[in-house]
């Protein structure tokens, strides 16, 4: 009878043990989860999702602005940044009826999908703050799912492709997108920062599940960065920077006390000469709500374009 017993105990054991390796298999982010102190420590996780990235340059900045302001809003960004903008035209670009009118952006220092909606803007659209293009949106969704992020739009049709929302730990929403027709811009001269505000509660699950999808490196961690560059000089704020084909990504971590406009900008533009940049903004209708600010990594300011898109600008050493 003890004989049986052991059996059976050593039996369950070892089912546990096969049941358990084949859950850490399959979830290696999740499995590593409460290991994790400090994004450095997971700077190097990859799963066995493909990485669907590609380029930096095909990354868009989604902006919502009134119809009335869609030129002052467009002349403003170019004359600020350069670039052109493609023609507008009235689409509908969510799974539900709706009607905007739509153009791209393309400026050396980042692309931005400008919408005017002329109806209601169904929900969730407006909540995701960048569009990722990526090389199969099927693939693409699965893979976030695998890293941890939430789909709040399923796969739909738009006029050129297909997209997704999807949304992350910590609440970071973006969609994904996919060209009938694959798109072919040139590299951009400076790479813009998708500027992310989470709580020290999420930040390395964030993280984590960020770099499995992005297949991403951490480029620095730093718990005691100067936090005057994001309105609270004198004190400090942890800050992450990641590098993925996706292009760069700022992540603080806040306590969400945060002055504004703080917290309302979604991306960071680096050009060469900042002063000359906001001498530039400011004569073609923007407004510097934080004067440029200077720290160990440069300069940086916030600005707000007409039609009241609000975006960081900083110099390129940082």
């Amino acid at each position: 009878m003890p004989n049986r017993s052991l059996s059976r105990i050593f039996l369950a054991t070892s089912l546990a043990a096969v049941l358990l390796g084949s859950l850490s298999a399959a979830e290696p982010v999740l499995a590593a989860a409460e290991l994790v102190e400090s994004a450095s420590d997971v700077s190097t996780i990859r799963g066995a999702t493909p990485n669907v990235a590609v380029g930096s340059q095909y990354d868009t900045t989604h902006v919502y602005v009134a119809s009335e302001n869609l030129d002052a809003f467009v002349n403003s960004i170019i004359a600020t940044f350069g670039g052109k903008a493609s023609q507008r035209a009235v689409f509908t670009v969510t799974p539900t009826p709706s009607k905007t009118a739509s153009q791209y952006v393309q400026t050396p220092a980042g692309m931005l999908s400008v919408f005017g909606f002329e109806t209601p803007i169904p929900y969730p659209f407006g909540s995701e703050r960048t569009g990722y293009l990526v090389t199969d949106i099927d693939q693409a969704v699965k893979a976030a799912r695998a890293a941890g992020a939430d789909v709040l739009v399923d796969t739909f049709n738009d006029p050129i492709g297909k997209d997704a929302v999807i949304q992350w730990p910590g609440g970071l929403t973006m969609q994904l997108y996919w060209h009938t027709r694959a798109p072919d811009y040139a590299p951009l001269h400076t790479v813009p920062d998708n500027r992310v505000y989470v709580s020290r509660y999420e930040a390395n699950n964030f993280v984590r599940r960020w770099l499995h999808f992005s297949h991403g490196k951490v480029v620095s961690d730093n718990r005691h960065a100067d936090a005057g560059v994001i309105g609270r000089p004198g004190e400090t704020v942890r800050e992450i920077r990641i590098n993925s084909t996706f292009g760069r990504m700022l992540v603080f971590v806040t306590d969400g006390k945060l002055p504004f406009p703080f917290g309302r900008e979604t991306t960071g533009y680096a050009v060469d000469d900042l002063p000359q940049t906001l001498e530039k903004a400011q004569a073609s209708g923007a407004k510097v709500l934080y004067p440029a600010y200077k720290s160990s990594t440069g300069q940086t300011a916030m600005v707000e374009f007409p039609g009241g898109y609000i975006a960081e600008i900083h110099d390129g050493q940082q």
